[in-house]
């Protein structure tokens, strides 16, 4: 009998003690995307022709093939659904299978069994990655109804996301409000606050959740009317950072179940800086996702329960370092950018009725892109976007014609405004790390998640079974990737 208890002793601990997940998704970063920025940080130091490395580079154990159900290029929403569901499904889906049926996700296997729930985003909470893990609608722009989704409880009438960080507050206002882009009356905000779910806008607000010892969840914290701004535009007193979000999501689940958590944060807006091919809002993300992987390492460090599993959806932009005929490329150029293009687009349509080439040349070229010896063909490129026909095309060819001219200042190349069908790496650290390596699927992965979660979507399947995935009052989007 003894020896009976001292087997069971020793197999207890593993089988049942707390357990923590951070799946980290860096969408639109490919391989090049590293080199990109480690080039970056080392051309920036003061010896930089010295190796430097990135906190990714030290957990590197893999890659991740990307292609969806249909298509050998994937969109966010499939690759989001390979990981959350561990199947793959088609472009455009969330959560579904590629016959429109809801799948259970990761997410919500882990609140079913116990795990305390978060998500962590730069994006709108309801864009595709984020979505994909708590929300199940047969196209990604129904954003109305993913809103409703992501506050609606489980089948033990808990509220499936404990926690939620991050942009597109339009989507829970009624379009009577102002500030709304619902396409119906539904107040999503006053539902989560009538369901017991705390709301917070303001960074105020954000920065006394370290200074409270109560427990706040579930919690909702929604920071822009829709994306959150680039890190090269952020206002640091009006938006927290994707670190300090992260930080913070990290101390309040560590705190609120003894079984775990399960948290996915992503750095949404790399993808977006890739689809307008500008290199330095690209850049400048990627180093912030860099300091939240760093905080999610230091805390995996202090609680070995914990596994952080990095990578990403697809790779965006096809991007190159080094156009032909040169072997260069210039880092510096980079960094002497201060807007990202959709900053300085949006400068450039406020001031048109100015003279738009005395603006370009005297605010946008030295101010914002840092450049004292502009060519005519520069300028031109920009003035000719500017004349586009039709807002969305106007606002696209603008964000070109100006990271344009920063990338091959920089001899940056890109192949497409799009995505591509590359494998992106793989990275992982802490616990049982040691199966999550080699070159795999994306769903994958999802289904190595869940295993290390030990929990299943089948039971979230079944009870999803009557769940409304179809939007009312809808309207596709051809440009949703970013808009």
């Amino acid at each position: 009998m003894i020896l009976v208890n001292l087997l069971l002793v020793a197999i207890a601990p593993h089988a049942y003690a707390k357990r923590n997940l951070v799946l980290m998704i860096s969408d639109g970063f490919g391989p090049t995307s590293e080199t990109m920025a480690r080039s970056f940080m080392q051309d920036m130091g003061t010896e930089s022709h010295e190796p430097w490395s990135s906190i990714l580079d030290s957990m590197l154990t893999g890659s991740v093939r990307t292609q969806s159900s249909n298509s050998l290029v994937t969109d966010s929403a499939a690759g989001a659904t390979a990981f959350a569901c561990g199947l793959k499904t088609h472009n455009g889906a969330i959560a579904v299978d590629t016959n429109g049926t809801p799948c259970g996700t990761i997410l919500e296997a882990a609140k079913n069994a116990g795990y305390a729930t978060g998500l962590v985003t730069t994006s709108r909470i309801t864009h595709a990655t984020p979505a994909s893990f708590a929300a199940h609608v047969v196209d990604r722009d129904m954003e109305d109804l993913i809103a409703m989704h992501m506050i609606s409880k489980n089948a033990t009438k808990h509220t499936k996301v404990d926690l939620m960080f991050g942009g597109g507050m339009c989507r829970f206002l009624p379009q009577s409000n102002d500030n709304s882009c619902r396409n119906d009356d539904v107040d999503v905000w006053q539902a989560a606050k009538d369901s017991g779910v705390a709301t917070l806008t303001r960074r105020s607000e954000f920065d006394l959740l370290s200074q409270t010892n109560q427990s706040v969840l579930p919690l909702i914290g929604l920071f822009a009317h829709s994306h959150m701004a680039y890190t090269i535009d952020r206002d640091s007193t009006s938006q927290p950072s994707l670190s300090e979000m992260t930080q913070t999501a990290l101390n309040l689940l560590d705190d609120t179940s003894d079984k775990g958590f399960f948290l996915m944060v992503e750095g949404a807006r790399i993808d977006m800086a890739g689809h307008d091919n500008d290199p330095a809002a690209h850049v400048h993300d990627i180093i912030e996702y860099w300091r939240t992987v760093q905080k999610v390492h230091q805390f995996v460090h202090s609680n070995p329960d914990t596994l952080v599993v990095s990578t990403s959806d697809h790779e965006t932009g096809g991007l190159a370092l080094g156009i032909d005929p040169e072997y260069t490329w210039h880092p510096r150029v980079l960094n002497q950018v201060t807007k990202s293009a959709e900053q300085v687009c949006s400068y450039l349509f406020r001031t048109q009725k100015q003279d738009v080439t005395e603006v370009i040349e005297d605010h946008v070229f030295p101010k914002y892109l840092g450049i004292d010896n502009h060519t005519q063909a520069e300028l031109d490129v920009v003035v000719d976007a500017l004349q586009v026909k039709g807002g969305d095309g106007r606002h696209k060819a603008c964000k070109h014609a100006i990271g344009g001219i920063v990338s091959k200042r920089a001899r940056v190349g890109w192949s497409t405004g799009g995505h591509t069908g590359a494998d992106v790496g793989l990275y992982a650290y802490g616990n049982q790390m040691h199966k999550i390596k080699g070159n795999m699927e994306n769903s994958h992965l999802g289904t190595l998640l869940m295993q290390y979660l030990d929990v299943s979507p089948s039971q979230v399947t079944k009870a999803l079974a009557n769940t409304a995935t179809r939007q009312l009052a809808f309207f596709h989007s051809p440009h949703h990737d970013h808009d």
